[in-house]
């Protein structure tokens, strides 16, 4: 851009300076011609009436001469013409009257007043002098002149090309001059900038050591210090943070591990009270019939933590096997008929002819399939639950939906946050954990695959589960429109 705007400036001052030198001669040489037009008319040897032809000529030979003499320090040259039918001219320089431009011959003869053009001169020459034409007016009739000076434009041209050497090298000079306040601007700013942006990038990567390096007080070295000082406090609260998430980990896992063992015993005495239900009174009988739902569900929150911490910690091992998903998705379905039959919800199952195989682990990808259609079911509101297993040569996709509650705006990314509920209300009627779907995250991202929701009120929701058909090859994740 600098370039551009001091080529720019060049090309203007060039044409100013070109134009200048221009006009200036213009003013020159018509001033010089008008001078040598009134030495010739006012000339006291061509006044007198007596004279003759041959005197007159006798004359306007010496009268040019002197004009000769007096161009010759001015480098420009002279021609002297009368009428084409009178005959006779005198010349300077080797200008002879084939030389003038018929162009301004056609304005001397269209107004017969001073005229001048710029033509090269001789015809045929590669540059351009500034030719001047007048008329010129004797007190005797014996023949009508002309008055033709050539002026070449080569002091003019040498003096626009010194300028132009001139202006390029000092243009050349100044955009060297600029590159290097740039540098040094890019040196003392963009650089701290930049090495901010790096470290900035080191630390959200999980680098929270890095810091920027502080020199000199100025405004960047304020800046350097105001950020290590955020990084600082970020990572005391990073670093509280995790504490405080590894500590709820131990916890939630040691409470997980030691609630078994009661768990066993109450289960084992639980069992023999609702086996001894029938000999019960009607509130006892109700009251083990309470009993064992309960440790049901309660060995289901169990069993959900129990696998959650195990994520946490980094213990959740694959052991995967090329397995037909389609018996799979079969036996999933065939599990939560009651749960349908008793929601009055049909399933609409679209399967491929052919086997569906994949490198997966078949406790895990059921589980996660058992949630999504039990989630279907318990909040599709007795509409149909679709089902869809469809396949190509890089992954598997496995498509739930149903036509029930759907999802409120921004409910989508949350449906997989551990504990949340969109309806706590529904949720104490279907007696759900808030774990499935978080536990069904992480079992499909252990696979190498996407596990993603969405929804529109009252036009129900739809999850969508990929998985490469070849463990360890990664698949792309693909958004996910919602119903319509």
């Amino acid at each position: 851009m600098s370039s551009l705007v001091v080529a720019l400036f060049i090309s203007l001052l060039l044409e100013s300076v070109g134009r200048g030198l221009v006009e200036a001669k213009t003013r020159t040489a018509v001033g010089e011609a008008r001078s040598g037009v009134l030495t010739v008319e006012g000339d006291p040897r061509l006044l007198s009436e007596e004279l003759t032809r041959p005197e007159l000529v006798s004359g306007l030979e010496d009268v040019f001469e002197d004009l000769a003499r007096r161009a010759a320090g001015s480098d420009y040259r002279l021609l002297l013409v009368d009428a084409p039918d009178s005959g006779g001219a005198f010349s300077s320089g080797g200008f002879s009257d084939e030389d003038v431009p018929q162009e301004l011959l056609d304005r001397l003869d269209a107004r017969d007043v001073p005229a001048y053009v710029f033509a090269p001169v001789p015809a045929g020459s590669s540059e351009s002098s500034l030719v001047v034409g007048s008329p010129v007016r004797l007190p005797q009739e014996l023949g009508r002149y002309r008055l033709f000076q050539v002026f070449p434009l080569t002091a003019e041209r040498d003096t626009l090309s010194l300028v132009r050497r001139t202006a390029t090298v000092s243009g050349v000079l100044l955009v060297g001059l600029l590159a290097l306040i740039t540098g040094l601007v890019a040196r003392q700013v963009v650089a701290p900038v930049g090495a901010a942006a790096r470290t900035a990038a080191r630390l959200a990567s999980g680098r929270l050591d890095e810091r920027l390096t502080v020199r000199g007080a100025d405004e960047i070295a304020q800046l350097g210090s105001s950020f290590n000082s955020m990084a600082d406090a970020l990572q005391s609260q990073i670093r509280l943070l995790e504490d405080l998430s590894r500590v709820q980990r131990r916890f939630v896992s040691d409470v997980s591990h030691e609630l078994r063992t009661p768990l066993t015993t109450v289960r084992m005495a639980a069992d023999v009270l609702f086996d001894a239900r029938e000999d019960f009174p009607g509130g006892a009988s109700r009251s083990a019939e309470l009993l064992q739902a309960e440790l049901d569900r309660f060995e289901a929150l169990l069993a959900d933590l129990l696998e959650i911490s195990r994520y946490d910690a980094g213990a959740a091992d694959l052991d995967v096997s090329a397995t037909d998903l389609c018996p799979v998705v079969r036996r999933v379905l065939a599990a939560a008929t009651p749960l349908a039959g008793r929601h009055g919800t049909r399933f609409d199952v679209h399967l491929p002819a052919r086997p569906v195989v994949a490198d997966v682990e078949q406790v895990r990808i059921e589980r996660v399939l058992r949630n999504l259609v039990v989630n279907a079911v318990e909040h599709g509101e007795g509409k149909p639950v679709e089902v869809t297993l469809e396949a190509d040569d890089a992954k598997v996709v496995v498509t739930v939906r149903d036509h029930g509650v759907g999802l409120q705006p921004g409910q989508a990314g949350m449906v997989f946050t551990r504990f949340w509920r969109g309806d706590p209300s529904r949720a104490r009627t279907t007696g759900g954990t808030g774990l499935g779907l978080a536990i069904a995250l992480e079992d499909v991202r252990l696979h190498g695959g996407w596990l993603q929701a969405a929804g529109a009120p009252g036009r129900g929701s739809v999850f969508r589960m990929t998985l490469p058909r070849t463990a360890g090859r990664p698949v792309p994740d693909t958004p996910l429109e919602p119903p319509r």
